[in-house]
């Protein structure tokens, strides 16, 4: 299953809350008996998949996958500790080509001229597959729109493509990223990156593969892309395995340049067993510096694997990698 799957209806609150604490470590080899998980606190608990996260000024926005009611949910914060919820939905319409009911994994990009875009994920009605769709707006609060009569990014022979988000470049160049979602039938899935144009609408040139599902802890698929620069190193955070259970994990992978070769971590720097069980498969994973700390914004299951809730934590840079801070 991709990440993107639309999220069950969020459950009880956890009976109780504990700080937040990051434990990392390596699941050898294929997916390990999971520990007796623990309850650990959530900045947001209620289901909230696939954090996609942008600063704008001093206060952070968080986009999710759909929930009832809401193609794209939303939330802000001023401190990554407290968030407030909106009642608006971020996408109110999707586009004429798309299905609803299966609108994941935004992505959000700041563009020239004070403007905003939202890439998402929706079911093409032509073709049945998952798609990425291209939405603008004026603020990052939206109400985003999407004009296009058709998805920006959609290999149906590659079984369509899910979880986009955007890597800007130094002098302002911006690259879509995205997983084509090859294992919805029996296809590799490949991290891809191309370059996007000025105002965010089009891709220009051609897409580049960067890595794809080859190490045991991955199952079969790699997705959920994000990279980010550091020390002059690019990294990319991806999520593997299924997304489902406690064999979810985050990974990481680093190159000298934005188009590779990339080298994988050995292991997960983020999983259920490398926590302790603290967090219940982890993945979704977004990267963003405020107010000069690194943060690492995720989902993961509660007790009950009923809903997967947002976490956000501090990261330090170990090896490369973003790990959290301990």
């Amino acid at each position: 299953m991709s990440r993107g799957r639309t999220g069950a209806a969020a459950g009880s609150a956890l009976a109780a809350a504990v700080a937040l604490a990051a434990l990392t470590g390596c699941a050898a080899g294929g997916a390990a008996p999971s520990p007796t998980p623990t309850t650990a606190a959530f900045q947001l608990d209620q289901d909230f998949p696939d954090p996609g996260a942008l600063v704008v000024g001093d206060r952070v926005y968080a986009y999710a996958t759909n929930a009832p009611g809401k193609n794209v949910q939303l939330a802000s914060s001023t401190d990554l500790r407290h968030w407030t919820l909106s009642d608006a939905d971020a996408l109110p319409e999707l586009p004429s080509w798309a299905t609803p009911g299966k609108t994941w994994a935004p992505g959000p990009a700041a563009l020239p001229g004070g403007r905003y875009a939202l890439y998402f994920t929706a079911t093409d009605t032509a073709s049945g597959r998952q798609c990425v769709g291209a939405a603008f707006a004026a603020d990052p609060a939206g109400p985003f729109t999407s004009p296009s009569a058709a998805p920006l990014v959609c290999p149906v022979d590659e079984g369509g493509a899910i979880d986009a988000s955007v890597f800007t470049e130094d002098d302002g160049t911006r690259f879509l990223v995205w997983k084509n979602d090859g294992n919805c039938c029996g296809l590799d899935t490949w991290i891809h990156v191309q370059r996007l144009s000025a105002d965010g609408t089009a891709l220009v040139g051609e897409a580049t593969k960067l890595v794809k599902q080859t190490e045991p802890w991955e199952g079969h698929l790699v997705e959920a892309p994000v990279i980010v620069k550091h020390a002059g190193t690019y990294v990319l955070l991806y999520s593997a395995n299924d997304y489902g259970g406690d064999a979810y994990a985050t990974g990481a992978a680093t190159a000298p340049s934005l188009l590779g070769p990339y080298t994988k971590h050995d292991g997960p720097i983020l999983s259920t067993t490398g926590s302790g069980g603290r967090y219940r498969g982890p993945g979704g994973a977004d990267l963003v510096s405020f107010k000069g700390v690194d943060w690492l914004l995720f989902h993961s299951w509660d007790d009950a694997t009923v809903y997967r809730g947002l976490h956000v934590v501090r990261v330090a840079w170990r090896g490369g990698v973003p790990v959290p801070a301990t």
